[in-house]
């Protein structure tokens, strides 16, 4: 590739992520589960400690498995507005105008939640240690929000606060994986509105030596 097209893949690839956007209010609008599939595949690509591949993509269409989990979440999520949050968290999420009501888990297509693998079994039952596992899956999730954009679609990272033993439960997930993010994904509601946020400038986040 020459230096002028890379110029210009880098640019092109920018703008269209600068398009990125988060949404609280989704469209029930079908979504073929191969741009599922196609997303996750994408995100698989991440590079991982020691090659672990430390992360399971745990893909959820089921309507009555997205209303329990939706009732563990508000469940907790009130009890974090109420008490565990703090006045400082959540007077700085009033721009948001969020709280513990989410229909979003039970509006969007799909959620995807991403486990991380702490650690594995090798074929002679010995543990198998993932090196960096945090940070992989962090890489993974940042490839995955990459890929649900391209694809045209939107999300929300969701964070669920004492959550995970939870939903692992509900999931049928081991004992050696711990919930780390939940992502709707979907098409925007119609009329869906976003803050009009702007991000940091290059100067602001970045330095050179």
């Amino acid at each position: 590739m020459s230096i002028d097209d890379m110029l210009e893949a880098s640019l092109k690839f920018y703008r269209v992520m600068d398009k990125r956007r988060s949404v609280r209010h989704f469209s029930s609008d079908p979504i073929p589960i191969e741009v599922i599939h196609n997303i996750i595949r994408t995100a698989g690509t991440a590079p991982s400690g020691a090659h672990t591949e430390p992360w399971t993509f745990v893909v959820v269409k089921s309507y009555d498995i997205k209303i329990q989990i939706r009732d563990i979440i508000e469940e907790e999520e009130e009890i974090n507005y109420k008490k565990r949050m703090g006045k400082v968290w959540t007077t700085d999420l009033k721009p948001f105008e969020t709280n513990w009501i989410k229909e979003y888990l039970t509006e969007a297509p799909y959620l995807i939640l991403v486990f991380k693998q702490m650690y594995s079994f090798r074929p002679d039952g010995k543990k198998k240690m993932h090196y960096y596992s945090e940070q992989s899956v962090s890489i993974a999730v940042g490839i995955l929000l990459a890929a649900i954009h391209h694809a045209g679609l939107v999300s929300l990272t969701s964070t669920p606060l004492n959550c995970g033993p939870a939903i692992r439960k509900l999931l049928n997930r081991p004992l050696t994986e711990k919930l780390t993010i939940l992502l709707p994904v979907g098409y925007p509601a119609e009329g869906c509105m976003v803050p009009g946020l702007k991000r940091k400038r290059l100067e602001d986040i970045a330095v050179e030596y």
